[in-house]
């Protein structure tokens, strides 16, 4: 039951943005990639489950099943030209599992609400560094107060929100590559001077060692699962990202090239976010893993107590949250992005209306998240509030979901040559071969792990 798409190639709305190129797509995936879960998760997680043993797993994983995910998005993006629902339709609608096209364009939705609530967090705490409340920031309750303080929480969200609506407003070059392009060569820069103070700590090159040098016995099958966990996050996959932006970009574009730019983007930034936080702990707690290992809280609890015990602790501050904020922002615009996309396609919407309806829906949702720890705490799904409960049901449930189902409509309808035409109109296709065996044998079962795991971790049966 294949159908053929040259219909749909051919028809690209009047309206649809394009990026000016190979440098804007990559640059614009690359700060969809790099968001508030790589800067702060991938160091809790490398430490948690063996430092550099993490990393050489998470690595390997990157150059085979993220890889292959990644270019199975974008390739079938760009032969349709749609975003995520529409690219399943492409294909035929009445596809038992086409509404793995619908899991793809939903995931951003329920994401950008709450994902805009820490945002706005981390806008608070930008703000109160600039102010010189470096000493207030690493107080006893202080996060777990602001978050509390409903009316605070609810004005840095909704300032938040509002940045990245007028990018979104703007459009695809003018709005999503332009911010890219000033962004994310910003955010290299600073990551690269907190790392560097970081590690030219006294005592900060044992978490150095302990990042980057691999210990086998550090090993087990959990480190496994937490670094295909990591992937979604790290590389925007089954967040519908990909089909967007592949779907901006031309024939002349190498999707494989630019595949490999991402990687090497991401694997620079997630090495500079381990050594920016790895070594710092180590310098300044002595190694406690368990500071090491708080989770989320690192960010807006640990760190801020170590940067208090600095001598130049408000720079730093600075710095670090600029570049937090740099990369929350990056990453909200591409799911903004694709969420307005998928409204103009499938509500045949001008893009201001599609801007308007997903503005409402942040809005809303994300206001339900932002009260969630405060004026509606008594509010509760499953035991979990609201911002809790939306990252569980995205992260551990919908996006292996949409990525399982990406993985079916290549091997049962698609097809591999369709795939292979796709790539090589543009890119020699080196890891073709790779590519057929982790698509066809092992990314089906490396995502069931990960639904299974995840959904396990959050009923309590294993702790990831």
């Amino acid at each position: 039951m294949k159908k053929d798409t040259d219909g749909h190639k051919k028809h690209t709305a009047a309206g649809r943005g394009r990026f000016s190129g190979g440098i804007g797509y990559v640059l614009a995936v690359a700060g969809s990639a790099v968001g508030l879960g790589n800067i702060w998760r991938f160091p809790y997680l490398a430490a948690k489950y063996g430092g550099g043993m993490f990393l050489l797993v998470y690595l390997l994983l990157m150059v085979t099943f993220g890889y292959v995910l990644i270019v199975s998005e974008t390739a079938l993006g760009r032969m349709t030209r749609k975003s995520p629902a529409g690219a399943f339709h492409a294909f035929g609608k009445s596809l038992p599992f086409g509404f793995g096209g619908w899991i793809n364009a939903v995931v951003p939705m329920l994401i950008v609400p709450y994902y805009c609530v820490i945002g706005g967090w981390v806008l608070k705490y930008l703000f109160e560094y600039l102010r010189g409340s470096t000493q207030a920031l690493a107080g006893d309750g202080y996060f777990t107060g602001f978050i509390a303080s409903s009316g605070s929480v609810e004005f840095w969200f909704i300032l938040f929100s509002v940045c990245v609506f007028f990018v979104i407003l703007a459009g695809v070059k003018a709005g999503v590559e332009r911010v890219s392009k000033i962004m994310m060569p910003v955010l290299v820069v600073l990551a690269i001077f907190v790392t560097v103070y970081s590690v030219t700590r006294p005592g900060a090159w044992e978490g150095v060692k302990y990042f980057l040098i691999p210990n086998f016995e550090d090993f087990s099958w959990m480190t496994v699962v937490a670094a295909m966990g990591q992937m979604f996050y790290s590389l925007s996959i089954a967040m519908g990202v990909l089909y967007t932006y592949g779907s901006y970009i031309g024939k002349d574009v190498d999707i494989e090239k630019s595949t490999t730019q991402v990687e090497i983007f991401d694997t620079a930034i997630a090495l500079l976010a381990g050594m920016m936080i790895i070594p710092a702990v180590f310098a300044f707690s002595g190694g406690d893993m368990d500071a090491l290992q708080a989770g989320p809280s690192l960010a807006f609890i640990t760190l801020p107590k170590i940067f208090a015990s600095m001598g130049i602790g408000s720079m730093v501050g600075i710095a670090f949250f600029l570049m937090f904020l740099f990369a929350a922002l990056t990453s909200a615009i591409s799911l903004m992005e694709t969420s307005v996309s998928s409204l103009q396609d499938e509500l045949h919407l001008s893009r201001p209306k599609c801007c308007l309806i997903m503005g409402t829906v942040v809005i809303v949702a994300g206001s339900a998240s932002a009260l969630g720890y405060g004026a509606l705490d008594f509010v509760t799904i499953f035991g979990m509030a609201f911002l809790d409960f939306f990252d569980f049901l995205t992260n551990s449930v919908m996006m292996p979901l949409a990525a399982l189902s990406t993985c079916i409509l290549i091997i049962r309808v698609v097809g591999f040559d369709k795939i292979d035409r796709e790539m090589e109109c543009s890119s020699a296709f080196r890891r073709k071969k790779l590519y057929h065996f982790f698509l066809k044998y092992v990314a089906p079962v490396c995502i069931g792990i990960i639904l299974i795991s995840s959904i396990a971790n959050v009923l309590g049966i294993i702790s990831l």
